[in-house]
């Protein structure tokens, strides 16, 4: 809401904080003004305000703008009180200096009052900081912020990565079991083009908030819709107010500054990404990784061994492999385990090999060949697509067949290679969806950083068959999937719909892993998305190797409530993880 006024000729519209009613959280009328500059120290505008209930009284803190041209001299924190939301009781000036986004803890801690806030915000590099009086009153006392800014580098955190960071506090804090759940801004790049802004989240210690018990590694929501990617300020989220009901966590931001938002978070989900411990087991390692590594005795595999499919056939879990030798040709190998996570044979011979033209060596010593495979039971066969590589010009995709009797019998009897991709057409990281689509085959693959899907009829066609294209899941900004994201493993089928893996890559270059739900009859929709990695590097074998910081799965396999993913660690060896896929597809529900 905004107010019309004139200033030295000047037309203005101020902004003034408004009211609105629902019953649902989502549905909102009886829209009206609640506080008006009126005051010396907001007669040019009230912004962004937080409400704590103590007692039987509301206290809402807003940001208050006292000159214009507007300047940080000009910017403070003030409040206004309630006791029913129809009138004001009390209005006061807070802070006698630059300061914003302050909000009322909603109990005292130790027996004090506690509020949060930014400090010197328009003068950055901000600080959260935090103040405690025994008297309410003293909030707005000139006196009390006198002495407190004597000792303020005793009373704040500085939660910056990077020197360019910016933050402004979100919402009053929550009170959980494990502590104060402190939802904020984060903003990547502050003053930049580059300008990033996301929704993070902290775990404050019960007795002294100024203890971090745990942090987000990143924002688990940035601008993605279109109505936070337009408007008054493009491509902002800024949250300034949060509910908890039941296990959902109800984010209530604004969007470009144009419009007012809601996001729901699984509140056990996120405390349990709060907990480091929790965190770093979220799908859990083989306790025998690597599960394979190089074999000096083959010089086919005997450099590095990794990105590895994976299928579950007659009692068995075949693990096809990607792996070069000296020569730095890429050609598939072959693994067997029956508990998914010893292996029980590994075979002397690559079960796959280049074999046509468009993978087959153009350049001395550079990569070329059948990279990180992806296999699909389709019917009576099994397909399998990869990376086809000259060592020139943009990766292809190619996709081979077998039936399913000559793979049990390792017969390798694999059908002629078929080249799938678009002439000057950059294209990895593919699968067949494991189900025919309006008597079509479905294929997913990457182009432009993205996942996309095409319709196939007939392999036969090769290149001319990617016609009808879907972009299905694409990169976040700021967050651990920004510079681009790839099919992991095929889709597989669970009760609510197709659960697909996919990695994703950051602006450090680190390879993770998450998870989307896909609409069980369209599934070139996506209903659900995880905000945060459940698996990234962290392990030596996950961290160093030809390329630090990856994990990259190509394959995954069902067994009762485990889903057992098998990845590449560093693009030097293979590792096993898993998770519950209940524990999961909650999390996406």
């Amino acid at each position: 809401m905004s107010e019309n006024v004139y200033h030295e000729a000047i037309h203005l519209r101020l902004s003034t904080i408004g009211i609105a009613e629902s019953h649902d959280g989502v549905h909102y009328d009886k829209h009206r003004q609640f506080i008006v500059p009126g005051m010396t120290w907001n007669r040019f505008g009230c912004e962004d305000p937080r409400v704590t209930k103590i007692g039987d009284t509301y206290y809402i803190f807003y940001t208050a703008l006292s000159l214009f041209p507007f300047s940080k001299e000009g910017i403070h924190v003030a409040v206004a009180i309630t006791k029913d939301f129809k009138k004001i009781k009390e209005e006061h000036l807070v802070t006698p200096f630059n300061a914003k986004a302050m909000t009322l803890f909603p109990e005292k801690v130790n027996g004090k009052y506690m509020v949060v806030f930014s400090y010197h915000t328009d003068s950055p590099p901000a600080k959260l900081s935090f103040a405690s009086v025994s008297k309410i009153s003293d909030f707005w006392s000139p006196a009390f912020w006198q002495e407190w800014e004597k000792h303020a580098s005793e009373h704040y955190l500085d939660l910056k990565r990077h020197d360019d960071d910016h933050f402004e506090v979100g919402a009053a804090p929550i009170k959980t079991k494990d502590g104060w759940l402190l939802v904020y801004s984060h903003i990547q790049h502050y003053g930049k083009s580059s300008t990033i802004f996301g929704v993070e989240a902290l775990m404050l210690d019960r007795k002294n908030p100024l203890i971090i018990l745990g942090r987000t590694h990143g924002p688990f929501l940035t601008p993605d819709e279109t109505y936070e990617r337009y408007g008054q300020v493009p491509n902002v989220i800024f949250p300034s107010g949060a509910t908890l009901e039941g296990e959902k966590l109800h984010i209530y931001y604004g969007a470009a500054d144009t419009s007012s938002c809601r996001a729901d978070v699984n509140i056990n989900d996120l405390l349990a990404y709060l907990r480091p411990k929790e965190r770093e087991t979220y799908a859990k390692r083989f306790v025998n990784n690597p599960i394979l590594t190089p074999d000096s005795n083959h010089s086919w595999e005997s450099k590095w061994v990794f990105n590895p499919a994976a299928i579950d056939i007659a009692g068995k879990i075949n693990i096809l492999y990607r792996a070069q030798g000296r020569d730095n040709t890429s050609v598939i190998g072959l693994a067997e385990s029956r508990d998914s996570f010893s292996i029980d044979k590994r075979y002397p011979e690559p079960i796959y090999v280049p074999r046509a033209p468009f993978e087959e060596k153009l350049t001395q010593n550079g990569n070329s060949g059948c990279e990180d495979p992806r296999l699909t039971l389709i019917d009576n066969h099994i397909y399998m697509c990869y990376t086809a590589y000259t060592g020139s010009g943009p990766a292809t995709v190619a996709v081979t067949r077998i039936s399913r009797h000559n793979f049990i019998t390792r017969n390798w009897k694999w059908d002629k290679p078929i080249l799938v991709t678009p002439e000057g057409v950059d294209d990895k990281d593919a699968c067949l969806f494991p189900a025919i689509i309006n008597n079509q085959f479905m294929i997913l693959h990457r182009i432009d950083g993205k996942i996309c899907a095409d319709l196939i009829k007939n392999f036969k066609k090769g290149q001319k068959s990617l016609a009808d294209r879907y972009q299905i899941l694409s990169t976040r900004p700021g967050m651990w999937d920004s510079v681009r994201v790839g099919v992991a493993a095929p889709p597989i089928k669970v009760s609510c719909g197709w659960l697909m893996l996919y990695h994703g890559v950051s602006e450090t270059g680190t390879y993770r892993v998450g998870a989307a739900l896909l609409d069980p009859k369209n599934p070139t929709e996506i209903l659900a998305r995880t905000a945060v990695p459940i698996l990234e590097p962290r392990e030596n074998y996950e961290k160093f190797g030809q390329v630090p910081n990856v994990v990259f799965p190509c394959g995954a396999v069902l067994r009762k409530d485990n889903l057992i993913i098998y990845y590449g660690g560093a693009d030097t060896v293979v590792a096993g993880a898993s998770i519950s896929i209940k524990k999961l597809l909650k999390s996406l529900r």
